[in-house]
This record gives structure tokens, sequence and C-alpha cells, in this order.
């Protein structure tokens, strides 16, 4: 705050005075102007239309400030220390982020980022919740391939956040991105979805699996791992990286999908390692866009098998060699290393449908996921 800045308000202040009182000796004469004067008509309703409108925006800032009460109580800023050196001097902070907390049956967990807990021991890593308190975590699991973690904490008012489905995201739906940018606990940003199934993002070789949704609300270093919430107060997804020249936000985040990071998370809380499905085929690595076109594909894209593994789930569906996947769950399949992923993005035991393209005609095939142990 700047002291001794004297207001230069002095000078004016007489004319103004003298200004309002005659404003308000003659305001009588027009405060009400006809309608038939200068289309003074239209401009009131006008003026009227524009206070219904303001109220319904003024509407939609009490639900947003509603949603943040509702949410930030399971949003927690996470720290993650060094290991101590040798001389005994106080660690150095490695990573700040976020998470938010679940519950999975009476246990209740903060799922968080892969990255922002790497370097650390369970006993180097803080939690400090909406209120203050600061925990450590009792239990930590951890998936790199996915970029998800879950420590489990106990202690009591704990508030676990309702999370939301993936497949009800729509390209244009606000959303509100909970975190710690800068280690500035609990800050919250506002912005819209702008693309979904983003991939091949270079977030290192760990984090192979991808499919992130992607915003213009703003994360920054330390949003990590918190909350990507819709206006019904529901996690979509968790913030986990962003596409900058700066190293802060230029309005590109990327969260991962909250399905997906739930599925993870329920695997390595029963498990504590994440089985994978597998499909059992061999792709063929000559065949492109070349390829595609040739065989009418427009845009080209698909991944042809070359061979199939005995008692897969390609072989229980009748997927033969020459079969061109181009469409798998629902979702078009660009490449090779773009089917492996969602093959891998998917759940042990869904059913899913895969279209192919087989001697120039598509054919739809139900194929049940299995692990590759199975």
């Amino acid at each position: 705050m700047q002291r001794g800045v004297k207001p230069r308000f002095r000078g004016l202040f007489y004319p103004v005075l003298i200004g309002w009182v005659t404003t308000a000796l003659t305001l009588p004469c027009w405060a009400q102007p006809r309608a038939s004067v200068n289309g003074l008509g239209a401009r009131d309703r006008l003026f009227d239309e524009i206070q219904r409108d303001a109220e319904a925006i003024r509407r939609q800032g009490d639900l947003l400030k509603k949603v943040v009460q509702y949410v930030r109580p399971s949003v927690v800023h996470v720290e993650s220390r060094k290991p101590a050196d040798r001389t005994g001097l106080d660690r150095d902070v490695a990573e700040a982020g976020s998470g938010v907390v679940i519950k999975r049956e009476k246990s209740f967990f903060v799922l968080t980022n892969w990255h922002v807990i790497r370097h650390s021991a369970r006993s180097d890593i803080a939690v400090v919740l909406a209120d203050g308190r600061q925990l450590q975590p009792t239990r930590i699991e951890k998936d790199e391939s996915t970029d998800i973690a879950v420590m489990r904490i106990e202690s009591e008012r704990l508030v676990p956040a309702h999370l939301g489905n993936r497949r009800v995201v729509e390209i244009g739906d606000f959303v509100l991105a909970f975190g710690s940018p800068f280690g500035l606990n609990h800050s919250v940003t506002y912005g819209i979805i702008s693309a979904k199934h983003r991939r091949e993002l270079k977030l290192g070789s760990e984090v192979e699996l991808q499919d992130f949704l992607q915003t213009d609300a703003a994360i920054n270093p330390g949003n990590s791992g918190g909350p990507l919430v819709n206006w019904r107060g529901e996690v979509i997804g968790i913030n986990t990286a962003i596409a900058s020249s700066s190293g802060g936000s230029e309005g590109i985040g990327f969260a991962i999908p909250i399905r997906l990071a739930v599925e993870v998370a329920q695997q390595l809380i029963d498990r504590g390692t994440v089985v994978r499905a597998f499909l059992g085929v061999h792709l063929d690595g000559n065949y492109g866009s070349e390829s595609a076109a040739e065989l009418g594909l427009s845009p080209p894209g698909g991944a042809r098998v070359k061979l199939i593994t005995a008692e897969s789930a390609a072989a229980d569906a009748d997927l033969s060699p020459g079969d061109v996947i181009i469409r798998f769950d629902g979702v078009r399949i660009t490449d090779d290393s773009h089917l492996i992923n969602q093959v891998k993005l998917t759940p042990v035991g869904a059913t899913v449908e895969i279209v192919v393209l087989r001697a120039g005609e598509r054919v739809s095939l139900k194929v049940k996921m299995r692990a590759r142990s199975e």
C-alpha cells in the first residue's frame, strides 16, 4: 500500500457541488423524457432490455460463486520436498501442486498428478486442506503412464468432491480451474472447453497414454493436480499441463478427463497397480496415408492388422489380417499409435464396437477387452 499520497480532489469540489445543486434544481424537468421526443421511447425499451439481460448475467455470476463455495473445501494444496541432503539443512520444495479429495468406500484420498510427487517419499509430502490443516499421506500409489497419483489421507471433516462424467463434456462448456498457481493456494480461473481428445503432448516419455481435454481457463505452474469443474459443481478433469512459450498461461491448458482419472485411481487403490487392456493384434508398419487413400478413406487414417494373437480379444471378435481398423469405441482412428493409445485407455472387461474396412466394406464388430495375461 502506498502512503503519503494526497488526493487531488480539493480543487474540483466546489465546481462539482455547484453543478450538482444546479442539476438538482432542474432535474424534474428532464427526468421523465416524453416518448415522442427524438425516439426516446425505443431507447427506454432498450434500457429495460439491458436491465433484464444484466439480471440474467448477475444470476450466472451468483451461480459461479455457489460452485466455487461448493468445490473449494475439496481442493488441496500439495507440497513435495526433496530428501534431506548431507548437510542437514532445510529441504527445498521440489514441486508445488494441487489435488482434489475423493472418497473410495469409507476411505479418503487425494487425486493428483504423478509428476507433482514423483521425486518424493511419503514422509516428504504435505497436503494442505482448504481450512489450513496440514496432513501427511498414509499411503501413495502412482501411475506414470497416465500421470495420475492417489494419496490416502486420514482426518476429520474431509469433504470429497462430486465427480462428473467425461462423456457429457462438450466443446464450449463453461469450466472453472481450481489450484495453487505459483503457490497461491486455492485460486480459481474461468474459461471454456476448447477441444477434446488431445494427445501427443510432449510430457516426457513416461506419460504415454494421453486423451486430454483442452481449456482456455488459466492454468499455471502449481495448478497441476487440481480439479477442472463444470457449472454443476462436478469435477470433469484433473489439470495437468499447459502449452506455453513463456512458462505461464497462454490460454492453452490440458486436463485429464475424470473418467480416465477415476478408472486409474480405483485400480491403484484396489490393487496398487494398473492392469491395461490388450487387443491382441500386430499392426502393419507399412500402412500409411497413401495406403489409406488407395482404399478410399478420406481423410486418410486407420490401422491395418497384420497378425492376430491366438486366444485374444481380437481373435474372439473375428478380426482378420488385412482388416483396417477405422473406428474404436466411437473414436476415428488416425494411425497405429492412436489405436494403441485408445486400447490401453479402455477398461479391462469393457465391450466396445470396432469398425473395420474389410474387402471394401465397413464391418462392425463387438470386442470384449481382456488383459494381456488372460
